[in-house]
């Protein structure tokens, strides 16, 4: 039906359709029979299947890796390399001295060589390939000791990331040892197969007794200021006081990070998992791997903290025969094995596989890098989650170069003075948020801030109580930067990127006493030194107007100025000690 306008109506459009749904089954039998050449079926979807490896994956989804923007992705070259080679060195122990440099490539501003060198043990010459030509290769991910490394994809992906935005291969420098050949290799990613494919050749590396060194040509935006290279490198040099680091920016200015202490960090060992942090699924892949015969031997050789008693305790528990063999049990059997090691208690893992930077070291790191008036730090003892152990550390400086100070001598006010300011400071002015620097295992989380375990905790805690400003759900208003760090063996991170971390309670648990305790060391010194503000400015109104009653008593008494500088002194005296001055 029409109307006289020869317009389609509304009936005519319904009527359309009942007669397309006829025809849909129609088309698509004919589209699911057998003999078409365009049919669909299980077997023809098969052929389109494929393994793809985790190159390809990530080449389409760099961004999972921090390479998602250009300045992002060159800031994220330079830490993974910093990473590599302040682990190299300190589980060498030898102090780090690194070098860090991006130069343009040509005049362009977008396209940049970064080059990081260090002086650490080198690399052989049959892993180099492996270690910057593949992901997920490295010798950290099943150790269970602090590193800043965890899973083997961060360098290598930075060569990915340049290959990728210049066509360039990743240029790597090696000396192994002091009588070692020096070799150049060229590397580029075969990204279908996740496989190096490598080129070496032997050079000449003059006054270098061993180290290694990675160039990398990749897109990139560099500039100045906040989450730029620079205050990483700042950052890193912060919480790293023992590493002296050289930063050469493409204008060619020179910054020098001084060491600020040549004791290294505490020597970690490899631990074995804990038994209150293994799910079902991995205590029955451990049984299936291990080499015991007995299930007593399996859990004492294959779990840290696992004695003879306990584990004769957790057989019992469990209706299982010490002497078993670990490979025989069935399901129900492994899972009665797990409920008995949840029900026992077990002793805490060992916390040496770990090790925490400690309040003094916080505190040199702080004055190193942070012009403040005052200082302090502390360090919490370690504590366990999902059988990792892990420590938390707070740092606080706080007061910004430049304000007044109340100066004491003996109790007493006898001045005024102010601090010298630097050019360039971290912590921001008296009226704006605190700044927060957030590390794990020593190592700087620039992007991410708000997704971090680290700020919610921060901005959970009252600082109300500390004499700070607070707007609510937000950080803290004042000149201070608070320096938090968390210290373990697998540090759960919210993605590959290693950006921020996750909120497991326990941490944020660890997190809310350490900044609480760090809080009160800093309400002590903000009380006080308003105190001090306030008596100092009563102070002033006394040495203002006492002159001024005593000129007139002058002129009314006809005293001589003798008299007048005693009266003075001894007026001032009386109303300062009235006022408890």
């Amino acid at each position: 039906m029409s109307n006289t306008s020869g317009q389609p109506t509304l009936f005519d459009a319904a009527a359309s359709d009942d007669t397309m749904a006829d025809e849909k089954p129609k088309a698509a039998k004919s589209r699911s029979g057998g003999g078409g050449g365009g049919a669909v079926n299980a077997e023809s979807m098969a052929k389109k299947q494929r393994e793809i490896s985790v190159s390809e994956f990530f080449t389409k989804n760099r961004h999972l890796l921090g390479f998602d923007s250009p300045r992002k992705a060159l800031l994220t070259a330079v830490k993974e390399a910093v990473d590599n080679s302040l682990d190299a060195c300190e589980e060498a122990r030898i102090l780090p001295d690194i070098r860090v440099t991006i130069a343009r490539i040509g005049n362009s501003e977008k396209q940049f060589t970064m080059t990081v060198e260090d002086n650490g043990p080198g690399i052989v010459k049959a892993q180099v390939p492996n270690v910057f030509g593949r992901l997920l290769y490295g010798s950290k991910f099943h150790r269970l000791r602090q590193s800043r490394g965890q899973q083997g994809i961060g360098i290598s992906a930075a060569g990915m990331y340049g290959q990728l935005t210049t066509g360039a291969p990743v240029r790597v420098r090696s000396k192994p040892g002091k009588k070692s050949v020096p070799l150049e290799f060229s590397i580029r990613i075969d990204t279908a197969k996740n496989r190096p494919e490598a080129t070496d050749k032997v050079i000449d590396w003059e006054g270098k007794d061993h180290g290694t060194e990675v160039s990398i040509d990749m897109e990139g935006e560099y500039r100045r200021g906040q989450r730029s290279v620079e205050e990483f490198l700042k950052l890193m040099a912060v919480a790293n006081p023992h590493v002296q680091l050289t930063f050469t920016d493409p204008d060619g200015n020179v910054t020098t990070y001084e060491r600020g202490t040549r004791e290294l960090p505490k020597e970690v060992e490899e631990i074995k998992p804990h038994p209150h942090g293994v799910e079902l699924g991995i205590l029955l892949k451990m049984i299936q791997e291990s080499d015991n015969r007995t299930v007593s031997a399996f859990l004492q050789q294959d779990f840290s903290r696992v004695g003879p008693t306990v584990a004769k305790e957790i057989c019992e528990q469990a209706g299982i025969r010490p002497e078993s063999n670990p490979r025989r049990l069935d399901n129900t059997a492994v899972q009665k094995l797990k409920a008995a090691i949840d029900a026992t208690k077990i002793m805490a893992p060992p916390l040496s596989c770990i090790a925490p930077i400690g309040e003094d070291l916080i505190i040199a790191g702080l004055k190193k890098e942070v012009d403040a008036d005052f200082y302090v730090a502390t360090s919490r003892k370690p504590v366990v989650y999902r059988g990792h152990p892990f420590a938390i550390e707070v740092g606080i400086a706080y007061g910004k170069p430049g304000d007044t100070l109340a100066v004491t001598e003996g109790g007493k006010i006898v001045e005024v003075a102010k601090k010298k300011s630097s050019d360039e400071v971290l912590m921001g002015a008296a009226d704006e948020p605190i700044k927060l620097i957030r590390f794990a295992n020593r190592v700087p989380l620039v992007f991410q801030q708000s997704a971090c375990a680290i700020s919610k905790a921060v901005i959970n805690t009252n600082w109300k109580n500390y004499g700070l400003q607070q707007p609510r759900g937000a950080l803290p208003i004042g000149p201070m930067v608070v320096f938090v760090h968390i210290a373990s063996v697998w540090v759960p991170f919210t993605s590959e990127s290693k950006e921020a971390i996750a909120s497991y309670d326990e941490i944020l648990e660890e997190l809310r006493l350490a900044l609480m305790e760090a809080g009160r060391k800093l309400g002590i010194h903000v009380r006080k030194g308003r105190k001090l503000a306030s008596e100092f400015k009563k102070r002033n109104y006394i040495t203002m107007y006492i002159p001024h009653v005593v000129e007139a008593l002058k002129d009314i008494l006809d005293l001589d100025d003798k008299t007048v500088a005693k009266a003075t002194e001894n007026l001032t005296t009386v109303l300062e000690k009235s006022r408890k001055l």
